[in-house]
């Protein structure tokens, strides 16, 4: 492939990857002002955050396994186009139902549009040349991430909260445009099938659960409306089990990866870690807007230390880990993070400041993070041998997405109902726990290889750990 060729393709699957997390980042700021529009309460916000959450974690697997079966660009081509339609209906929803209903069509092209955008760069370039490209890739993603809550903030402040959605039509278009130039390659899974049985299981599974524990609040545990949904969702979850592990030809999770120990419990720990991450996200910026009176700017403000410290610090812990090992790391970095939610616990009240009582607790927040997140994702695709690193590597972005969306889906039964300054010190505490779990689960469970996990993870797999989390 020649090197105008390659140009193409990078800039594409980058501005591709961009559009999908600059828009997933921008959401949260609005909610205060989607909900004064459209109605519908917190339940209506966690369900805006969810249908996308729940369409991209139940089929980010199988929207990587199409790109084998189809063809990188032409999963690529209709992940970006429908997200763009998709988002278009965002922009233009007149109710809340019809707004998450185009929030789930967000989730389910994003879940082609995010394996495809990284699968085209690998396609693209040799092993030699391809931890410089993913390098770039992740850079951009690191970008949508700042922008993202500011302009965000920024167009919910000074326009409406509709043009967060549309403001990503031009870059789509961009895309379309460059992508229909890119060269194709033929698609390599010739034989293999779409575990389509496999995806519609977890899917209504994690649907199930996630519906049953948004109503509880209203309707208590004993309803049938909680606790039908709770039970048949766990059901189908046990049958997605039973057949990813007998009945699929070509399983989307390969189970056979939870056998070896630091695969294992790396994605447990990314299970709380990110759990808390997404419960802490959710309840702070919703709560400086609508009970601290924040505008939107000044909220999407509290979440940029995050990013900063992550594109910082990030690739410095990958190589302390390469050094020492990654067990070490992944112990300390969860607890160091729980010490940022135990700042916000003692610190916040109903008028916080954001200097002093909001952005210090965010930043030892964000430390933690970028202590562990590298180490931990570069653990978990050292277990798996080189021919599942991709898999691998998709597992562990789906547990992460999961997590978020368990987490956002119970947000009312952690605060009661009502997020006032009551119940954002109760999910604080939920996501402190979460975290000193995730930082035992590192220290028990994650074990230091004998030799250099730099001489077995394959090339540019430090630069995917960075860009999937």
């Amino acid at each position: 492939m020649s090197t105008r060729d390659q140009r193409l393709t990078l800039t594409a699957a980058t501005l591709g990857s961009f559009v999908a997390l600059l828009d997933s980042t921008v959401v949260g700021v609005a909610l205060p002002a989607i909900g004064a529009d459209l109605g519908g309460g917190l339940e209506s916000q966690q369900w805006i955050v969810n249908a996308y959450l729940l369409a991209l974690g139940s089929l980010i697997l199988i929207g990587g396994s199409l790109g084998d079966v189809f063809g990188e660009r032409r999963v690529f081509v209709s992940g970006t186009a429908g997200f763009g339609i998709a988002s278009a209906a965002c922009a233009a929803a007149p109710t809340a139902a019809t707004l998450i209903a185009a929030r789930g069509l967000q989730g389910v092209f994003a879940a082609l549009l995010t394996p495809a955008s990284l699968a085209v760069i690998v396609a693209a370039f040799a092993p030699e040349e391809r931890g410089r490209a993913i390098g770039t890739w992740t850079a951009f993603s690191g970008i949508a991430a700042v922008v993202g809550p500011l302009a965000g903030g920024w167009l919910v402040d000074s326009l409406s909260w509709r043009w967060i959605f549309g403001i990503v039509l031009p870059f789509v278009a961009l895309t379309l445009v460059l992508a229909t130039r890119m060269p194709a390659r033929a698609p390599g899974g010739a034989g293999r099938r779409p575990d389509w049985l496999g995806a519609g299981l977890c899917a209504f599974g994690l649907a199930g659960v996630s519906f049953g524990l948004v109503r509880q609040p209203g309707h208590g545990w004993a309803d049938a409306l909680v606790t039908g949904p709770l039970v048949a969702g766990a059901v189908l979850l046990a049958l997605f089990v039973a057949w990813e592990r007998r009945g699929a030809r070509d399983p989307m999770l390969p189970l056979g990866l939870f056998r070896r120990p630091n695969f294992a419990w790396g994605n447990l720990e990314t299970f709380c870690v990110y759990g808390a991450l997404g419960l802490l996200f959710f309840v702070l910026v919703v709560f400086l807007q609508q009970v601290a009176g924040y505008s939107a700017l000044k909220a999407g403000a509290a979440t940029i230390p995050t990013t900063l410290v992550m594109l910082l610090f990030s690739q410095r812990f990958g190589v302390l880990a390469d050094r020492f090992g990654p067990r070490r790391f992944m112990a300390a970095g969860p607890v160091i993070a729980a010490a940022g939610v135990a700042y916000l616990l003692a610190a916040v009240d109903r008028s916080p400041d954001l200097v002093v009582d909001v952005l210090p607790g965010m930043t030892l927040f964000a430390f933690g993070l970028a202590t562990l997140v590298t180490p931990l994702t570069t653990a978990v695709l050292a277990d798996a041998d080189e021919h599942n690193a991709g898999i691998a590597s998709g597992v562990n972005n789906a547990v992460a997405r999961v997590a978020g969306l368990l987490a956002t889906a119970a947000v009312g039964t952690i605060v009661g109902g009502t997020l006032d300054l009551t119940g954002l010190r109760t999910a604080l505490v939920a996501a402190g726990a979460l975290l000193l779990l995730g930082g035992l689960t590192g220290l028990w469970g994650i074990r230091d290889p004998t030799s250099s996990p730099a001489a077995t993870v394959r090339p540019g797999a430090r630069s995917e750990a960075r860009a999937e989390c």
